[in-house]
């Protein structure tokens, strides 16, 4: 397991199947926290919320992130129809916001340069 920079007084992320283990701010995305650690995560978008392509599931941890707003529910439903709604597991990375611990599958979450080492 890749731990990089984590704190006891700050929300843990794990990311699945990686094993990669982060710390994220309060209030941060899921993609910023992320992104600031060096990490590549997938997207199309750029983070605007229009795609699914940084589309995760919450395995854990999912009472710890903000609702999903009215965007975010809005794309589900466009991109995958009908079982996006009311799977509060399926969350938009670019949009979930960390309150505590979560842990998260998205495959393709690698570090982006590297000199990012285990």
């Amino acid at each position: 397991m890749l731990t990089l920079e984590t704190k006891n007084d700050m929300p843990q992320l794990l990311i699945l199947p990686s094993q990669l283990t982060i710390e994220a701010r309060d209030g941060e995305t899921l993609m910023e926290a992320a992104v600031r650690h060096d990490l590549y995560w997938p997207t199309t978008c750029g983070g605007q919320g229009i795609c699914t392509t940084c589309l995760c599931v919450i395995e854990s941890g999912q009472e710890n992130l903000e609702p999903a707003g009215r965007s975010e529910r809005k794309t589900l439903v466009a991109e995958l129809g009908e079982r996006a709604q009311g799977n509060a597991r399926l969350r938009l990375a670019c949009q979930a916001r960390v309150r505590g611990n979560v842990t998260v599958t998205k495959r393709g979450v690698r570090p982006s340069s590297p000199d990012v080492s285990a």
